[in-house]
């Protein structure tokens, strides 16, 4: 089959031939029928976190399941399939105690998937793979959706509807009533803002620095928007929260600036919820006299604390419901020949998300 690999960082990625093995025990093979561009790839490609080169990254995926390996139950031949990067054994703690997406048992790379035509082995990037004409993954990564969702849309509720949405109605357990602050209106952030909606926020009030995206912010659901850069931004918060600071506040950026700067937006007692992911190495300052004198809490939220098989359905049938905006968050749809097109124009800051179909 054909893949776009990466074989140098920062570098335009290669469409080629790679080899893809059969799915073993616990495994299903996807075609994958579209494949969104998300800023996490865009941090391997060009070297952010730890990797192996050559690889096939990519982890917003949907499509058709083509066969299944020994052991897989209740998902079949020709089911239409959101493929995401949350892999679970379903036995250790973390799985145990109802924390799949932190799942500790790692996919073993020595023996990966993918592997060029001379047997060189091909890093299984985000343990999806997703640049790519079909994919193996574990059969915990799918959720089963109805043929009416759009491959373009399931693709989305993948990673990013999941991760902001998830970051407000799982992490953070946004209460009714509740005031809530998003730093950023960036795809994560957009649905960060629905989340939050979603669960009743009395306030939903969105900070970035351009424009655009505060009116994106609005149509998805804030009640208030502030520019980043304006001068007395603390106070313009307390102002629209009675004093108090915001109950909730989600950064969904990876700029060091913005969690520097996220608790003195939050009330006494409120939490700070950490989505957007800074490059290894970045690092926050924090006063922990301050921290322990308001009581706040600073709160990691890695994928929206999805339950793949719960959640991914779920928001389908908002979307159905006209509660979810899907179709609002895609950008630009390119072939897959357009690749390296579609990923340079997400480096663009307006960007929501960038659409390759696969078919």
């Amino acid at each position: 089959m054909k893949a776009a690999v990466c074989r140098e960082f920062g570098k335009p990625l290669t469409i080629e031939e790679v080899v893809l093995r059969d799915p073993g025990p616990g495994e299903i093979r996807v075609r994958v029928g579209a494949v969104a561009i998300c800023h996490s790839d865009i941090g391997y490609l060009d070297g952010a976190w730890h990797s192996v080169l050559p690889a096939v990254y990519g982890h917003e995926a949907a499509g058709t399941v083509l066969a299944t390996g020994e052991g897989v139950r209740g998902i079949t031949t020709g089911d239409r399939v959101v493929v995401t990067m949350i892999r679970a054994c379903g036995q250790c703690r973390s799985c145990m105690t109802g924390k799949p997406f932190l799942c500790s048992a790692r996919y073993n790379r020595g023996n990966g998937v993918l592997s060029l035509p001379d047997g060189t082995v091909v890093e299984h990037g985000l343990d999806t793979g997703a640049f790519a004409e079909e994919v193996v993954v574990h059969a915990s990564q799918v959720a089963k959706v109805p043929g009416d969702l759009p491959m373009e849309l399931g693709a989305l509720l993948a990673c990013g509807v999941i991760t902001g949405t998830g970051a407000a109605i799982n992490t953070a357990g946004v209460e009714a009533g509740s005031n809530c602050v998003v730093i950023g209106a960036g795809g994560v952030g957009l649905n960060t803002i629905q989340g939050a909606r979603l669960s009743g926020a009395a306030r939903v009030i969105a900070i970035d620095i351009a424009d655009e995206k505060l009116d994106a912010a609005r149509d998805f659901g804030a009640t208030d928007v502030l520019r980043a850069d304006m001068k007395g931004l603390r106070k313009a918060v307390m102002g629209l929260t009675d004093g108090n600071g915001a109950d909730y506040v989600f950064v969904t950026v990876g700029a060091i600036a913005a969690y520097q700067g996220a608790p003195a937006l939050a009330a006494k007692g409120g939490t700070v919820v950490m989505v957007g992911m800074p490059p290894s190495g970045a690092a926050m300052e924090v006063e922990p006299v301050i921290v322990a004198a308001t009581a706040q809490t600073l709160k990691g939220s890695f994928m929206g604390a999805t339950v793949v098989q719960r959640d991914i359905p779920y928001l389908v049938e908002l979307w159905r419901q006209g509660r979810l905006k899907l179709e609002e968050l895609i950008s630009g749809r390119y072939t897959f020949e357009q690749i390296n097109q579609a990923i340079a124009d997400a480096r663009n800051g307006a960007v929501r998300r960038n659409v390759i179909l696969m078919e």
